[in-house]
């Protein structure tokens, strides 16, 4: 009976979507207490959090704190030996961390460090951990809050002379195998914050995030690295290495979903970062459209509120604009006819009867503004840009000016020429569309957003088919937490590059296509270590 269970059980699995895992197994580690550097604060508040979360989560956990090499080679042991039958292995260290020569060690509280040679001795290499989890398990994750900044990377590099460039502050990036994900507290080199509350920003959102019921790994780590942007001021990026070959669910959906756990609509949006690029470019527009664009895109936006304004007041100055143009003509002729322009038999000049000179001059700069003398828009302030505007409409129209100033009689000649008149000329910054300036990168931002990438093997790519990541794109830009940097032109055309380590050897893909609405299309050929790999890729928003 109970073999026809566990059989049902492996059937269940290898219908389902989702990589849910039967037997998942965690090694969390958390180094505070340092003997020889200043001691940190969170590290073993960040391992005692992480542990309880993974507890909830369904993980068998051998967790340690404030550990001395021999305390961590032993905790790892521990760990290693309960992965026999796993599914699913996850490692969580936080501590001091460092990298030479592009090997990450991990940091006990007993080391000293006083040169290159004691690396072997008192550091535990994080290869070690990795290694052994790819040998026993098909998915790995592991996350790394171990790029804080530390004093260790000072003395290696005094004792190191002429090789200290090889010591760096923060971690390299890890190679991993097919089926791991390896999460860093932030961007390869870089170093990563403790934290003036009890955990690390880092870990902070791992704890409010990971897990979320129905959420891939791959978006939990989006919301982790919009909220560490948002604690750090932009200063810490994480960032991860993935070859999962699959979706990876810590916690699936529940039949009758509690509204507790149901996601927000923010973990849907794009990343922060993109929200403000794609303002900055909009801001002084005075075409409502843009702003209608990032209220759809964004309506719990930041500047939510703002674009309302400035919608509200685009359409009120428009009505203003319209209720004047349509005055009655008898209307408009009350007084004593006047005219500005002089043709060879020059006509007198006298000031308007019912228009008030607000109106009027709002009228005449909208016409200017028609014809394409005068840039921007219609604002009620006649100023210098106004009189060369008017110059400009009477040399091109070969007419003698009697005055810069408006008035009714100039405002008919204008509304009598038909088309425009005066070519388009953009200010830096802008470019032209159709008959408007816009912002230079307003053609860009149409694909600012967060976009899925698929690459699909034709060729022989080893251990892989397929594989997933995910890029931002903002105003031209591609940039990712996997290595994928590249450009969109303004016409959809794609071009990225990716990099990596396998085995000790450099390689990597060049990706073209094309992207039209929320999709693309195109192709990647691998190169360096990656030769012969090549295939199809997909891109869809987010």
């Amino acid at each position: 009976m109970r073999s026809a269970f566990i059989l049902l059980v492996l059937l269940l699995a290898t219908v389902s979507g989702h990589a849910v895992a039967e037997k998942r197994v965690a090694l969390v580690i958390g180094n505070s207490a340092y003997q020889h550097a200043v001691q940190l604060a969170n590290p073993k508040n960040d391992s005692s959090d992480i542990a309880a979360k993974l507890e909830s989560l369904g993980f068998q956990v051998v967790s340690d704190q404030d550990l001395d090499l021999a305390g961590m080679r032993r905790t790892v042991r521990q760990f290693l030996e309960k992965l026999d039958g796993a599914d699913m292995a996850l490692f969580f260290y936080a501590g001091h961390g460092l990298q030479v020569n592009g090997s990450n060690y991990m940091v006990p509280v007993d080391a000293q460090l006083s040169s290159y040679n004691d690396l072997d001795f008192e550091a535990l290499p994080i290869d070690l951990v990795l290694s052994a989890m790819e040998r026993s398990t098909k998915v790995n994750l592991i996350f790394l809050d171990a790029c804080r900044d530390n004093p260790f990377t000072e003395k290696l590099s005094r004792s190191m002379g002429t090789r200290s460039g090889s010591v760096s502050r923060g971690l390299a990036r890890l190679g991993s195998g097919v089926g791991s994900l390896i999460a860093f507290a932030t961007q390869p080199g870089n170093v990563a914050m403790d934290g003036a509350g009890r955990n690390s920003p880092f870990t902070t959102a791992l704890v409010a995030h990971l897990g979320t019921p129905g959420h891939d790994i791959m978006r939990d780590l989006m919301d982790v690295r919009r909220d560490v942007l948002a604690a750090t001021d932009g200063k810490q990026v994480p960032w991860e290495n993935s070859s999962l070959t699959g979706e990876v669910v810590l916690e699936p959906l529940a039949t009758e979903p509690k509204a507790a756990s149901a996601p927000t609509s923010q973990s849907t949006l794009p990343d922060n970062a993109v929200e403000l690029a794609y303002w900055a470019t909009i801001k002084d527009s005075t075409d409502k459209s843009f702003f209608e664009a990032y209220l759809q895109q964004f309506p719990g936006g930041a500047f939510a509120p703002l674009a309302k304004l400035k919608i509200d007041a685009i359409d009120k100055r428009i009505e203003t604009e319209r209720q004047v143009a349509h005055r009655p003509e008898t209307e408009r002729a009350k007084g004593t006819e006047v005219a500005s322009l002089e043709h060879p038999d020059p006509l007198a000049q006298s000031p308007s009867g019912d228009i008030n000179s607000g109106e009027l001059t709002l009228a005449t700069q909208a016409e200017l503004v028609r014809l394409g003398c005068l840039a921007g828009h219609a604002d009620g302030k006649w100023g210098l840009s106004s009189r060369k505007a008017l110059q400009d409409y009477a040399d091109r129209q070969d007419v003698k000016l009697a005055s810069l100033e408006p008035t009714a009689g100039l405002l008919e000649k204008l509304r009598a020429v038909g088309a425009r008149i005066c070519p388009l000329a953009c200010e830096v910054g802008t470019v032209m569309q159709g008959d408007h300036c816009v912002p230079q990168t307003s053609r860009l931002s149409a694909f600012n957003g967060t976009w899925k990438l698929v690459r699909r093997a034709t060729t022989d790519c080893g251990d892989w088919r397929e594989l997933s990541t995910y890029l931002v794109i903002s105003d031209g830009k591609v940039s990712s937490s996997s290595g994928f940097t590249g450009s969109v032109s303004s016409s959809g055309a794609v071009n990225i590059t990716h990099s990596f380590i396998d085995k000790g050897k450099r390689g990597g893909n060049t990706l073209t296509g094309v992207i039209k609405g929320n999709n693309g299309t195109g192709k990647f050929k691998g190169t360096g270590a990656g030769s012969g790999c090549s295939g199809k890729i997909v891109m869809d928003r987010m």
